[in-house]
């Protein structure tokens, strides 16, 4: 049988949906929102052929094999149809994020060589036409929102009914596509977001996501019956790695990708489990500490099932039974406040997944107190995302778990954590030079720090390149204070931490918006503006109090003694965060350079 047919293990993406209808085609695959913002649920049978209508039409308009199509969207269900419609007809999908702008979004669309383009709305659509040169390139733009000039700028609806005509003329151009399709094709060009330095495409081809599911599946981490909250952003590998993923286990997805619908949706939809960015678990907790006010009896409560759960935690790590008293007093801390936290999360939630930078272990082990388990996974752009993963089933907190089967992973003598495997790109677009200093001898070089513990399971301890060597000759890994910083103070929305070459470590800090509203309220302070607020006495009296307590988890040569607010947030606007919102340290640092002298006014020749 060939690899489309229902018995044989699929080797490209295409051959997966095939494959993965024949064994599932009645079973639910996604669920969006309709225009009535109603939940509309369709199986693995009509996915195909919404997704064979694209691909034909994309055949129709004349891509060829290997040839790359952009889409900059937010995540929803066309954003996984196009991607899985332009690996059906044999191109290969590049992702920008909807909020990159200027000469980023031209950059991507000219080095990767897109020919089409699928566009959310007009917004993205004129990002494009800015720059003549690159447009000029691009044969066809298809706009999921909008109306286009049924000629090079194509509406939704255009799309599908060229798709359609060219079923009804060629039934079997998609099939075609596929079958001609080979595993080390390339399938998806992802522009890492560069901290430093121009973004470079990475080469992720057929097999590294056949390679991701198919491994994913053999670890039997999630049940077909399982149902995911698909909201993080399908321009980042992690969003593909999970697509990839659904196809080989056959679990359902609930796609809608705005992040303020997402406790809505997570109590609409109930799901078993949900990816995101540590960001996401940090805002639920600072959230939850923040309504219940110290000296209430609302927030005394709270405190105390907090510390039942904590005590707790090694029992149920261990799988060990609690002490008869221990499990009546955390019986009781789940009916007055865990219960409560888990039906906002829809009630069903088996667990999550954190990924895209260091989840604090502090956060981490607040779900665990209140029975929801947060896991950590690892990988990068370069290794189609998962290269490691902390499984549910046997968690340990501040790491990010072994290597998946079939991946290797070692330290060099510095401590750079070294991938091989077949999740491996193939290399960076069109940057030979960068993809020899990287790939040597088949091994990734990471540039990620690390240890393992006896039993293989790995921990990242920060960038190589991002180590800073204070004065005195200590070397700090500004992420470990930065995350702690950040799992700390329930106000903080960015931290980045600074001190090379100093005396000591200081930060920047900006402020969670609805987080320090809520603040100012409760000090009758909800007239001022938000600069206003981010250098009030007060606020710095409440964040003295918190570094005090981060300080303390901390060793001596990393505690923070001093820090700024900054007057704003950072942003992809003024070139502080990456679009997918890593901080550019180097950047905010050189930006804020005299926030940052005055740290240290007081050191000889400052």
């Amino acid at each position: 049988m060939n690899e489309t047919g229902a018995e044989a293990e699929p080797t490209t993406v295409g051959a997966m949906l095939r494959w993965r209808v024949a064994a599932s085609g009645s079973s639910e695959a996604f669920r969006y929102r309709d225009a009535a913002e109603e939940w509309v649920s369709i199986d693995w049978v009509e996915t195909q052929r919404r997704v064979d209508v694209i691909a034909a039409a994309l055949l129709a308009l004349g891509l060829k094999t290997e040839e790359r199509v952009t889409i900059v969207a937010g995540t929803r269900l066309e954003w996984v149809l196009a991607d899985l419609a332009i690996n059906c007809a044999g191109g290969a999908t590049t992702t920008i994020y909807p909020n990159t702008t200027g000469d980023d979004f031209q950059h991507i669309i000219g080095d990767s060589g897109s020919v089409m383009v699928f566009a959310e709305n007009a917004e993205q659509l004129a990002k494009l036409d800015a720059a003549p040169k690159v447009a000029a390139a691009v044969s066809h733009v298809i706009l999921m929102d909008g109306e286009g000039d049924g000629d090079r700028v194509l509406s939704w609806a255009d799309l599908i009914q060229r798709g359609e005509a060219k079923l009804a003329e060629d039934p079997g151009v998609v099939d075609d596509a596929i079958a001609a399709a080979t595993p080390d094709q390339l399938a998806t060009l992802i522009y890492t977001s560069g901290t430093t330095g121009r973004a470079k495409g990475v080469e992720l081809l057929h097999s590294c996501w056949v390679y991701e599911g198919l491994t994913l599946r053999d670890m039997k981490i999630i049940p077909p019956g399982y149902v995911q909250y698909l909201w993080l952003p399908l321009s980042h590998v992690f969003g593909k790695a999970l697509i990839a993923t659904q196809m080989a286990i056959g679990f359902s997805s609930a796609v809608d990708g705005r992040v303020d619908k997402i406790v809505a949706g997570l109590g609409e939809v109930s799901p078993e489990f949900m990816c995101g960015a540590p960001r996401i678990f940090e805002k639920v907790r600072s959230a939850v500490m923040l309504a219940s006010p110290r000296g209430a009896i609302k927030g005394r409560i709270a405190r105390w099932a907090f510390s039942v759960g904590r005590d707790s935690r090694e029992y149920r790590m261990a799988a060990r039974p609690m002490p008869a008293a221990m499990r009546a007093s955390y019986a009781i801390a789940d009916k007055l406040v865990f219960s409560k936290l888990k039906a906002k999360m829809g009630g069903n939630v088996e667990f999550f997944v954190s990924g895209s930078a260091k989840l604090s272990e502090q956060v981490q082990a607040w779900f665990y107190s209140a029975g929801l388990l947060v896991v950590e996974g690892y990988g990068m752009t370069e290794t189609s995302a998962i290269s490691c993963f902390n499984v549910p089933q046997k968690p340990r907190f501040g790491t990010v778990g072994p290597a998946l089967p079939g991946t290797e992973v070692r330290l060099a003598e510095d401590g750079e954590v070294l991938i091989k495997g077949p999740g491996v790109m193939r290399g960076y677009h069109n940057d030979p030079e960068h993809t020899a200093e990287v790939l040597i001898d088949g091994w990734f070089h990471t540039g990620d720090i690390g240890v393992f513990d006896a039993d293989g399971y790995l921990s990242i301890t920060d960038r190589k390149k991002d180590l800073m060597k204070t004065s005195s000759g200590k070397y700090v890994a500004p992420v470990k204070v930065e995350t702690v910083i950040g799992a700390t103070i329930p106000y903080v929305s960015q931290v980045v931490a600074v001190g090379d070459g100093r005396k000591y470590i200081s930060a920047l800090l900006t402020m969670d918006r609805d987080n320090l509203n809520k603040w100012a309220a409760r000090k009758g302070l909800a007239d001022l503006s938000y600069a206003e607020l981010t250098q009030h006495p007060e606020l710095r009296k409440t964040l003295e109090r918190f570094i005090a307590s981060a300080n303390a988890k901390l060793e001596r040569w990393e505690t923070v003694k001093r820090f700024a607010v900054l007057p704003t947030e950072l942003s992809v606007d003024d070139g502080g965060v990456t679009p997918n919102m890593k901080i550019r340290r180097k950047v905010v640092t050189d930006m804020y350079a005299d926030v940052v002298d005055s740290l240290y006014d007081d050191e000889p020749g400052a």
